[in-house]
């Protein structure tokens, strides 16, 4: 649906699910990190937006001048692997991986809740002139406000039962464990269910947005004429019917008389290809960190490989392009993980039948669509504040973040709560949070949005050459290290202190023993000679 607004309904969400089903299987058999789950990601679908703004700009049609940004896009991925760039992703840490997931995380809350951008989420449902009304223009019985407000129960219903689902492992509800497991795992396809039957049963009466699928495995766009570089019927609504469908293979040579277009494509490229190396990068750097117990190994390189030739691919077919996803990659660690009482995980099940499986699943669902057709858009809002909400709560930056307006003396018990000052802490997230304005400032003003990717690149160097001159090594490693690191430091700590304790109380000792015996040679003369 986001797809479709975005583009005009040149993508949709048969493009999505088509994409998200091929690539999901071909990668579940041919990738290199099998607990990594590719998807369109809020970052890609910026890029391509500004894609669709500049093919409008300069008359090009959008298909095709998207088809070679991707096969550009393509090359240059290539051209990573063969040099072996991903070697910068060893300068990684959590400063960057944060802020760049707090940006995804805030883009499923943004798109959920409302979205001022795209005008997507249940705020809009608010406005009366909003796209969503339109088809009841002329029915007098029509009421949006009605609409707007059940649109609200069913994200925020379809959000909570999420929760409470999947708070049911540790409960003592339910006759064994194996139920609460279950409960457990499926927690967001048992809540979609639920609220989309709420929502058509219960509430039939009143009308809600519906997803935008064709009745026929078809593309989205129905053209106005042959050219297919119009949309029916926005583009057209004097026309009684469309045309037909858009073909399914671009056609690479319709450059509406711009020769030049197939060149310039490479420009909006290398902004694409600095955002897809290091969106895939950092959700890889995040996959792979050493509290998800991942024992799989990396395969930085030869994963680039692969995502580059499925983004070409996408390309020549007119579908979205898909990238390594943040959010999803860690639900579904979080899924197949075995945890201890603190919340820890203390193992991953790695397999790649769930990777198969899920996405065998997405590829049925093409051939549903009458099902599909009858999912009301505010339930998937409510999959997006879910999944933007699980996301932040694992984000040692919003734990921080969150912290500015806590009491200083109630702080939660982390190592940089403990062994650093406070001001010291609050410093560093403050630098966190400027990054992240900016690159949502650049993300959200059309005229620069295409190189808000550079901000994200220029957070390496940041934290490589500048935050050092700042802090100092240890609070840079209680910040920003790993979790082994922080537990040596830690330890080191704790010794150096016990130490300095030892040798304060042999002082208050020997300064004890030092007062007793002057006193008692002060006291003996008097003895001698009372008088």
């Amino acid at each position: 649906a986001i797809y479709q607004n975005s583009t005009n309904s040149m993508m949709g969400a048969i493009e999505m699910l088509l994409a998200t089903a091929w690539q999901g299987i071909a990668y579940g058999l041919l990738g290199g990190q099998p607990m990594m789950i590719n998807g369109a990601t809020g970052p890609v679908l910026a890029i391509q937006t500004v894609i669709f703004e500049m093919s409008n700009n300069l008359g090009l049609p959008f298909l095709p001048f998207n088809a070679w940004c991707g096969i550009w896009l393509m090359v240059f991925l290539l051209l990573a692997a063969f040099v072996d760039l991903n070697r910068m992703m060893k300068h990684l840490s959590r400063f960057t991986d944060e802020i760049f997931a707090s940006l995804i995380a805030s883009i499923f809350i943004l798109d959920a809740i409302g979205n001022p951008l795209n005008k997507n989420g249940v705020y809009f449902y608010f406005v009366e002139d909003h796209r969503s009304h339109d088809p009841y223009r002329d029915d007098p019985e029509y009421n949006y406000l009605t609409t707007a407000f059940l649109s609200l129960v069913l994200m925020v219903g379809t959000t909570a039962t999420a929760f409470m689902l999947r708070s049911m492992k540790h409960a003592r509800f339910f006759p064994n464990q194996s139920i609460r497991n279950i409960l457990c795992d499926f927690a967001v396809v048992i809540s979609i269910v639920a609220w989309v039957c709420i929502g058509n049963f219960l509430f039939d009466q009143v009308p809600t947005e519906k997803l935008n699928v064709p009745e026929t495995f078809s593309p989205t766009l129905q053209c106005c004429d042959a050219s297919c570089n119009s949309a029916w019927p926005a583009d057209c609504p004097d026309q009684d019917a469309a045309w037909g469908a858009r073909p399914w293979l671009v056609d690479l040579m319709d450059t509406n008389g711009k020769a030049w277009m197939p060149v310039f494509g490479a420009v909006p490229a290398m902004f694409a290809f600095i955002l897809v190396f290091l969106d895939d990068g950092i959700t890889w750097h995040l996959v792979n960190h050493p509290a998800n117990k991942l024992t799989h190994g990396d395969a930085y390189n030869y994963d680039t490989v692969v995502l580059g030739l499925m983004i070409g691919v996408n390309s020549i077919l007119g579908l979205p392009w898909l990238v390594a996803s943040t959010v999803p990659s860690i639900i579904h660690i979080q899924a197949m993980a075995e945890k201890d009482k603190n919340g820890r995980i203390t193992s991953v099940v790695e397999t790649r039948l769930t990777h198969i499986g899920i996405h065998t699943l997405i590829l049925a669902s093409c051939f549903a669509l009458t099902l599909l057709r009858a999912i009301p858009v505010p339930v998937l809002y409510g999959v997006f504040l879910f999944m933007g909400i699980v996301s932040l709560s694992t984000n040692e930056f919003w734990q921080r973040f969150k912290m500015f307006f806590m009491q200083p003396s109630r702080l939660p018990d982390y190592p940089f709560t403990k062994y650093m000052p406070h001001k010291k802490m609050h410093m560093f997230t403050a630098i966190q949070v400027a990054l992240f304005a900016l690159l949502t400032a650049f993300r959200s003003i059309k005229v620069i949005a295409i190189a808000f990717a550079v901000v994200i690149k220029i957070c390496i160097p940041i934290r490589m050459y500048i935050l050092p001159r700042w802090f100092s090594e240890e609070e840079l490693i209680l910040l920003d290290a790993e979790d082994d690191e922080i537990e040596r430091l830690v330890a080191k700590l704790e010794n150096e202190g016990a130490h300095e304790e030892e040798v304060d109380q042999a002082e208050d000792q020997q300064a004890a023993f030092n007062y007793t015996t002057d006193a008692a040679y002060t006291v003996l003369p008097n003895r001698a000679n009372p008088g």
